[in-house]
C-alpha cells in the first residue's frame, strides 16, 4: 500500500530524517517511538502532506503521495482538533460539510444525512450521551474520543496519529487503547501512531519502528537525520532486546527540534 524510498528531510543545514527506506501494507498498525525531536512528528507530517521529503519519495498505491491532506488520511493530535463554538455533534458534522460544500453549510437531505452519519460514530466512540454539549464540557479523553470521531467520518484508509493519548490518565489511556483497537479491527483501517511509551508502542501495534540516529558527530550535531534503527514485529521480540531499546531511548532524549 505504502512505499517509502530513501527519504531524508533538511531545514537548511540542519538534517532530521535520512535514508528511511520501509513499505507498508494496508491494514497494518506501525507504532514510531524514538527519543523527543529525533524526527517522528515530521515523518507523520509528510505521510499527511503538510510536509515533503527533501529528497526520496513516498508512494500510495503505486502513485506519489498527495501534497497535501485529503479523505485518504485522517489525522489526530495531542492537542484536541475541536471548534469550541459548536456542539459535539456539529464539531463532527463539520468535516462532511468542509469535504462537501465551500460554503460551510449543508442542506435538506445532505444535512439530515450527515447528522445521522456523524451520530452513528458519536455512538461508535462511546459519546452519543454528549452530542448536545460543547467541548469545554467534556474532559481530555471525551476531546479525544470527539477528535477521533471527526477524523473518521471521511472514512480515511490511514489514520495518523500523533501522541494522541499523551496528556491522559492511565486509566483513560487504557480506554482509549481499547477503543483505537476495536475501530482499527472494525474499519480495516492502516494506522501509524507516534508514542514516547514502548510499552504502548508494542501493545497497540503489529509493528515497531524505532527512529533514531545511526551516526552522530559531536562537532557537528546535526549533520545527520534519524532513520528506522529497528523495524520489529510485535510480540515477537526478547525482553532482553525490549530493554535495549528503552535503554537507548533515554540516552538519546534530547531538546525537540521538530
Amino acid at each position: 500500500m505504502i512505499e517509502i524510498n530513501n527519504i531524508w528531510k533538511r531545514y537548511g543545514d540542519n538534517v532530521i530524517l535520512e535514508n528511511i527506506s520501509a513499505s507498508v501494507k494496508e491494514g497494518e498498525f506501525v507504532t514510531l517511538v524514538g527519543a523527543s525531536g529525533c524526527g517522528k512528528s515530521t515523518f507523520l507530517k509528510m505521510l499527511l502532506g503538510t510536509e515533503t521529503p527533501s529528497q526520496g519519495s513516498i508512494l500510495l498505491d503505486g502513485k506519489p503521495i498527495p501534497s497535501e491532506p485529503d479523505a485518504d488520511r485522517g489525522v489526530v493530535f495531542q492537542q484536541y482538533s475541536v471548534f469550541p463554538h459548536l456542539s459535539v455533534l456539529e464539531n463532527v458534522v463539520i468535516a462532511r460539510v468542509f469535504e462537501k460544500t465551500k460554503s460551510g453549510f449543508l442542506w435538506g437531505s445532505a444535512k439530515k444525512a450527515a447528522k445521522a452519519e456523524a451520530a452513528e460514530l458519536l455512538n461508535i466512540v462511546g459519546l452519543s450521551h454528549m452530542q448536545h454539549r460543547y467541548p469545554d464540557e467534556l474532559s481530555g479523553g471525551m476531546r479525544q474520543r470527539l477528535a477521533i470521531a471527526q477524523a473518521l467520518i471521511l472514512k480515511p484508509r490511514i489514520l495518523l496519529l500523533d501522541e494522541p493519548f499523551g496528556a491522559l490518565d492511565p486509566g483513560i489511556r487504557a480506554d482509549m487503547h481499547e477503543l483505537v483497537l476495536d475501530l482499527w479491527s472494525k474499519h480495516k483501517l492502516t494506522i501509524f501512531m507516534v508514542t514516547h511509551d514502548l510499552k504502548e508502542g508494542f501493545h497497540l501495534g503489529t509493528r515497531l519502528w524505532v527512529f533514531d540516529k545511526r551516526r552522530v558527530d559531536a562537532q557537528a550535531p546535526n549533520a545527520y537525520g534519524a532513520g528506522i534503527t529497528y523495524d520489529l514485529p510485535v510480540g515477537e521480540c526478547a525482553q532482553e532486546l525490549l530493554d535495549e531499546i528503552d535503554e537507548s531511548l533515554m540516552e538519546a532524549e534530547q531538546p525537540e527540534y521538530v
